[in-house]
């Protein structure tokens, strides 16, 4: 008889996204003359086609897979060069520079920020803020590490900063945030930086929406803080950027400069061991699909891309200017595809997910889905159409 993981016994059964997706089939059954007129603004999944050089780029590819000259099989674990010096590059053009040869490429941040958790052991304390992305936590508790929460509230506009009474040896930060859209400034990741050198920590920072970033001042990446390299992964993807949540491509960057005491006082390599670790469990994103992303990563390639970006923000702020207007307090919106609402007349965030479902078809997500600080707090995404996003808002500004 097998003995099984019984840390999974500690974990949700239902995973927060399939929770939403079933009680709307739910209430699709039962309601079958209102089933077309759901609008759903909760799963951040996109809804603009993939742009002109992503495409170009996608049939460039697969064309070359149709001569014995150009065919490409078995590609290197870790990307090939040619994208993961398109990733420097793009980091370049934004002020940071990252060596190509730390660039990983894999097919999800959710899958490296999950799978990132096998380089550490088992009785490592684990920070992570409170609202927080599942993953970040469900990931945790299936490998039965401690985790530790961080309080991130109205008063400290949803940005946990560093406490020193608190020992963590491994911290989660998201910026800007999944699910309150939240942006850190450079002073406040330098804190944080300050504060995992300082305990000989590690910074798992999710930078997924850094090109939604439109106030200059604010960073994109931890790296633009003097001394991330020796404290902090990276973890970014084109899924939004790019609307590449169908097509997969992320990156993961791992300094050569992180390294750790074990317990004989040898130092083990964070970049070498996650590079060992891909090297046997991942086989490598397919060679179109890093076709295509290096060139989306070029200077042109990102023009059509905050394209799509300025459409999706015009939706958050039809949704901003909503909620302005019935006083409903929120963040995000600005440097974020997310806006994180004060669920109103005191409502809990599942009683007003079935409000809003039941009374005007528009689906969101549950604040609690995301922890206990989310309880009475709500996320709508902006990456719905123009038109049905102006008409789920004009049903919200009727229905309170």
């Amino acid at each position: 008889m097998p003995k099984l993981n019984e840390n999974y016994l500690n974990v949700q059964d239902s995973y927060l996204f399939a929770e939403i997706a079933r009680r709307v089939s739910a209430y699709e059954e039962s309601h079958p003359d209102k089933a077309g007129d759901i609008i759903r603004l909760g799963i951040g999944d996109v809804t603009r086609p993939l742009t002109k050089r992503a495409i170009e780029g996608l049939h460039r590819a697969v064309d070359e897979q149709t001569t014995a000259e150009t065919f490409k099989g078995y590609g290197p674990e870790q990307g090939y060069a040619f994208v993961r010096e398109a990733v420097a590059d793009y980091y370049r053009r934004n002020g940071v520079e990252v060596d190509a040869d730390d660039v990983f490429i894999s097919d999800g941040a959710k899958s490296d920020t999950g799978n990132i958790t096998e380089l550490f052991a088992q009785d490592n304390v684990i920070l992570v803020p409170d609202p927080v992305y599942p993953v970040y936590v469900d990931t945790n508790t299936m490998d039965g590490k401690k985790i530790v929460y961080m309080n991130g509230t109205e008063e400290n506009d949803f940005l946990p900063m560093p406490d020193d009474r608190v020992k963590a040896d491994i911290i989660y930060l998201c910026s800007p945030n999944n699910p309150t859209g939240a942006c850190y400034n450079k002073e406040q990741l330098k804190k944080w930086v300050d504060y995992a050198l300082k305990n000989d920590a590690v910074i798992l920072f999710d930078s997924a929406y850094e090109a939604f970033v439109s106030e200059p001042e604010l960073p994109r990446s931890i790296y633009a803080i003097e001394g991330a390299k020796k404290c902090a992964i990276e973890f970014c993807s084109l899924s939004k950027t790019a609307g590449f949540t169908g097509t997969r491509f992320s990156y993961t960057i791992v300094p050569k400069e992180l390294t750790f005491a074990v317990s004989d006082g040898r130092r083990m390599s964070l970049h070498d061991m996650w590079n060992r670790r891909q090297s046997t469990k991942f086989n490598g994103t397919p060679y179109i699909i890093q076709y295509a992303a290096a060139q989306v990563l070029t200077e042109e390639g990102m023009e059509e891309c905050m394209e799509n970006i300025s459409y999706y923000m015009e939706n958050a702020r039809v949704i901003a200017e909503t909620l302005r207007r019935k006083n409903i307090p929120f963040t995000g919106g600005v440097n974020s595809p997310y806006i994180w609402f004060k669920c109103p007349d005191g409502m809990e965030s599942w009683e007003l997910f079935d409000h809003l479902l039941e009374k005007i078809q528009v689906v969101g997500t549950p604040g609690a889905g995301f922890g206990v600080n989310g309880k009475y707090h709500f996320r709508l995404t902006s990456f719905g159409t123009h038109e049905k996003t102006k008409e789920a808002m004009k049903r919200f500004e009727q229905l309170f």
